[in-house]
């Protein structure tokens, strides 16, 4: 466990903590519990490649936790009212489609990489700004409803083209994947070769001895 890895974990464990909050109408120690959060992504991304701290549990840790972060605010916002539906069922779909294709690529024997795209670096930055904006707005009061209406339609844009993309990228792999050739019949063993020439020279020796006429005659015959 490095640092990278401890920011990632504190990330999840403020997640319910942020729901709860904005449950409860505390919108503005949800504001800057999200600025944390966003920022501790920021932090561990910036130290796992400045140290070449890389693990494996990070590279899986790190977009659970985004995905973890966004999904939840997104359909949280949404059931209060402060996001439109449209969006968090698009933001919804687009990580339960590209996570079903993943799983379904493992199932039948095809895995596929799984990379981040621009695009998709893009619509989480999207993801991002726009929560904060709607949090910020709720919790400090500002005026941002033009930015936050026109935020809305880029990230929705943003949302359908990355899943579109990802989709695409999906199909591709699955119609050009080469199966691997069925493994051949496992070898007989020594033990089975061994036996079947031991039949063989058994059942080539009675052949010759059945083939031979047996001319010889007992000397005590002989007149």
């Amino acid at each position: 466990m490095n640092i990278p890895n401890g920011l990632t974990l504190a990330r999840i464990i403020l997640v319910p903590l942020i729901v709860w909050l904005i449950i409860t109408h505390e919108m503005t120690a949800a504001f800057v519990l999200f600025l944390l959060a966003g920022l501790s992504d920021a932090a561990d991304g910036y130290l796992a490649k400045r140290f070449g701290w890389h693990t494996e549990l990070g590279a899986y840790l790190d977009p659970i936790a985004d995905k973890a972060l966004l999904v939840s605010i997104y359909v949280t916002l949404g059931f209060a009212n402060h996001l439109p539906v449209w969006l968090v069922i698009a933001v919804v779909s687009r990580d339960i489609l590209i996570i079903g294709a993943f799983i379904l690529s493992w199932i039948l024997s095809r895995p596929v990489t799984v990379y981040p795209l621009l695009v998709s670096k893009a619509n989480t930055l999207a993801q991002l700004v726009l929560a904060s904006l709607v949090l910020a707005k709720l919790g400090l009061g500002l005026g941002l409803e033009p930015l936050i209406a026109l935020c809305i339609w880029v990230t929705g844009a943003l949302t359908i083209l990355s899943a579109t993309v990802y989709f695409w990228v999906w199909l591709k792999h699955m119609s050009s994947y080469e199966p691997q050739p069925a493994p051949l019949p496992a070898l007989r063993t020594e033990m089975q070769k061994s036996g079947e020439r031991r039949d063989l020279h058994e059942k080539e020796g009675t052949s010759a001895l059945g083939g031979e006429t047996d001319i010889s005659v007992p000397r005590s015959n002989v007149r």
